[in-house]
């Protein structure tokens, strides 16, 4: 079945569904030789998992991770690397009473008339439980490209919005807080309003920040592979994702080109940056930067109109545990996805040039 795997050359291929016994994935051409950090990519784990705060889904899940092959003594072989993360606290009860019912905004309904089948325990493939796997990959990606940082943050929730330009921001502050927002006091903030959303029985959205530092030049490819044409399609993969803007986005469409054209020193540096780190489709040495917009989950606990799978007028309400906003947990998967198309063009790059092979 298409639409399973991500990549390239640097590719991820995952299992699983929400409750079913396991989920997992297989990573394919990822080099020998690179010592992995299993210490790290625990904590990449934890960093998505659920139940890790009062603004999370409280579904207990350790996600620990269990490597089946292509690795030996700690290092990559070069192989297929094959892993396995159990689902240990299903509740598939909690979801019996839609089992005939399509969830608004949810893919119940396309995912019934596509297949003739559908899962609906926790939406099953269509689980924002999938990413889990992705964050698994995205951190052997970020081993291997070893220099280059990529921190993403919470920027909004709902209407309430960090304007300060990330290079004002302090990224040591966004593991600091719940909600992982770079600025402490919008923080305490957001985690409140949150809390209040909860307690409504609705949800919120909000966006994800971005930046990518210490790129090499050259990473991307011309015409239909463009380095910010990659980065847009991993990040709407994402559950919930609505949107995605890199660079100026569409507050450049407010400017004159002599305002938005970024100057180049006698060095090779832009002295601005509106372009995002990316020129034609190709990764020019500057700090790439882009938001991702997540909407409200779609899942709450309030009556909703709908139908069933005979067509008939039903309600819909939810039950169970889910996120209020899925943002906060959404952090380490946007980074992951960032990885994985980095490390692509990486290995790419790599036989771009006659006689780097």
């Amino acid at each position: 079945m298409a639409g399973n795997s991500f990549g390239t050359i640097f590719k991820l291929a995952t299992f699983g569904e929400s409750h079913g016994p396991s989920i997992g994935g297989i990573i394919d051409g990822c080099p020998a030789g690179i010592s992995l950090d299993i210490e790290a990519i625990h904590a990449e784990m934890q960093r998505r998992k659920p139940g890790q705060s009062a603004i999370v889904t409280q579904r207990k899940e350790e996600d620990e991770v269990k490597f089946l092959s292509g690795i030996f003594e700690g290092k990559t072989t070069g192989m297929p690397i094959g892993f396995q993360i159990e689902n240990t606290d299903q509740k598939s009860k909690d979801y019996s009473h839609i089992k005939d019912i399509y969830r608004p905004s949810h893919a119940d309904f396309t995912y019934d008339k596509k297949y003739g089948i559908r899962d609906y325990r926790g939406g099953g493939r269509s689980s924002a439980r999938e990413t889990a796997c992705r964050v698994v990959a995205g951190a052997i990606a970020k081993q291997l490209l070893k220099n280059i940082k990529i921190i993403a943050y919470v920027s909004s929730v709902g209407e309430m919005e960090l304007k300060k330009h990330y290079s004002e921001l302090d990224f040591s502050e966004i593991e600091k807080n719940p909600v992982r927002c770079a600025d402490a006091a919008m923080a305490s903030k957001m985690e409140d309003y949150i809390k209040s959303i909860r307690k409504e029985g609705d949800t919120v959205g909000g966006i994800i920040t971005c930046v990518i530092q210490n790129v090499p030049i050259g990473l991307g490819e011309p015409v239909f592979d463009k380095l910010h044409a990659e980065l847009g399609k991993a990040m709407l993969s994402i559950n919930a994702v609505k949107g995605f803007e890199y660079g100026s986005g569409f507050a450049g469409t407010k400017m004159k080109g002599s305002e938005h054209n970024d100057a180049i020193n006698e060095n090779g540096t832009t002295k601005s940056n509106h372009s995002g780190g990316i020129q034609g489709g190709i990764s020019n040495g500057e700090d790439i930067y882009f938001k991702v917009a997540f909407k409200p989950v779609a899942t709450i606990m309030q009556k909703q109109e709908t139908i069933n799978s005979k067509g008939e007028k039903a309600v819909a309400e939810g039950k169970g545990r889910h996120d209020p906003c899925v943002v906060p947990r959404a952090v380490p998967i946007v980074e992951a996805m960032a990885a994985l198309v980095l490390a692509d063009f990486y290995l790419l790059n790599k036989i771009s040039k006659y006689g780097t092979i």
